[in-house]
Formats: C-alpha cells, sequence, structure tokens
C-alpha cells in the first residue's frame, strides 16, 4: 500500500524518478540473480514503489526478485513475517547471486524482545520470536537454501534505542556468519544531513522519499556493497 503522503512529498518530483538513473560501468553484478527482503522500507511505501532494490539494480544492472510488505517484522509472528515470506514467497529453487535482506524497524517499534545470540548454527534451535533468533534464522537458511553472499542493511539514524540495539546486535552476528552489513546508522558523516536536505530526502524518520533513496541512501549502500564485493573477490 502506498503512503498517502507519497504524491504531495517535495522528495518525490518527477525529477528524481529512477529512469534518470545512469548503469555502472563493469558492474560485477550485471546479469545477476539478486533477492531483496524486506518491510515497507525495502517496498518503497512513500516512494512509489521505488526503493533500495530498484536503485541496486538500475545502478549495478541485476536482475531483481523483490519480497516486501509494510508493517511486517524480523519475529515469526505470522504469515507476513520476514521468515514466513523466506520460505513459502521465495523460490528455494532460484539460482540467487546474493541476499540482501533489511534490518526492519518495525520490530523496534513494536518492542519485539532482541534475545540472544545461539550456541549453534541448527535453523531449529533458534528462538525465532526473538530478533536475534529471527536474524540468525534468516541468515542460516539464505546460506542453506542459496549458498550465496548474505548481504543486510540498516536504516538511516532515527531516535530509537531499541533499533540502535539492533544494529549492534547484527554487527555481532557479522562475524558468526561472515556476512555483509551496510551500515546507515553509524556514520556521523553520512548522517549530518541539513534540515533542507531531510525535508527532501524523508517523507518520516524511516522511510526515505525518492530522492532520499536516489541521492542519498543509494549512493552510499552502492559504495559500501561494491566494497564487500571487491573484497571477496580478492579472497
Amino acid at each position: 500500500m502506498k503512503d498517502v503522503r507519497m504524491g504531495k512529498h517535495p522528495g518525490n518530483a518527477p525529477e528524481y524518478d529512477f529512469d534518470k538513473i545512469s548503469a555502472l560501468e563493469n558492474s560485477p553484478l550485471a546479469g545477476k540473480q539478486v533477492c531483496i527482503l524486506g518491510s515497507s522500507v525495502v517496498y518503497g511505501s512513500a516512494s512509489g514503489e521505488n526503493a533500495v532494490g530498484e536503485y541496486l539494480s538500475a545502478r549495478l544492472g541485476f536482475d531483481l526478485t523483490k519480497e516486501a510488505v509494510s508493517g511486517t517484522t524480523l519475529v515469526d509472528i505470522g504469515e507476513k513475517s520476514y521468515i514466513s515470506r523466506l520460505k513459502n514467497r521465495i523460490d528455494p529453487n532460484t539460482d540467487f547471486d546474493l541476499f540482501i535482506c533489511q534490518l526492519s524497524t518495525n520490530d523496534a517499534t513494536g518492542k519485539r524482545p532482541l534475545g540472544k545470540i545461539s550456541d549453534n548454527t541448527s535453523l531449529e534451535e533458534f528462538d525465532t520470536s526473538t530478533v536475534t533468533g529471527a536474524l540468525e534464522y534468516i541468515i542460516c537458511y539464505a546460506q542453506q537454501t542459496w549458498g550465496c553472499p548474505v548481504v543486510f542493511f540498516t536504516g538511516s539514524r532515527y531516535d530509537s534505542i531499541a533499533y540502535e540495539a539492533m544494529v549492534e546486535r547484527l554487527t555481532e552476528l557479522k562475524d558468526k556468519y561472515d556476512i555483509c552489513v551496510l551500515d546507515l546508522w553509524h556514520s556521523d558523516t553520512f548522517n549530518a544531513l541539513t534540515e533542507e536536505q531531510r525535508k527532501i530526502y524523508m517523507v518520516d524518520n524511516i522511510h526515505p522519499s525518492k530522492a532520499g533513496y536516489r541521492d542519498w541512501w543509494g549512493p552510499e549502500l552502492e559504495k559500501q556493497l561494491l566494497a564487500y564485493l571487491n573484497r571477496e573477490e580478492e579472497k
């Protein structure tokens, strides 16, 4: 469902349309298959369904499989949760070259329990009623099902102690599972927007406009993703 504010927001003006994005030459993901899982931030509910996946696909030239539903959580509390959709809506037989997942803000807003990091890597052992257990399940399921690199991305900084704790937990899981974290949260430079920029780039504290994805989030996510892919290539 599109946000009713979308059409009125200055950051969603035609000048910010994604068809104006130019493709990167010699992209390491050109022609590859990439899956992205998330909630409204991935859906693009406040930006006319133009979001992270569409930006990266336009720039890096991959074929995008997008599984996004607004208001959903990492914790497994229903058929629209990340885990349920991961298992039931994404073809396990697709040969994905990369799996991208959004660190959902809905778990923080809904005060879902953070939980603890497991001592093992068994899908059956994870407590998916907690954020940590759900994250571990998603990581292991993707790695075991598609055998491809797993990439998470955070939101930009906003006033949320709960989401900050989720970002820190994801950083801890990065080392355990050798995943990539595209971190929009920690950089003071990245988050140092002027009030005028914020009015253009963000529809609210969580959801970017088209301009926000295209000119703020997108380039930074692209930079971090390419750095990760280059490091992997050099191994």
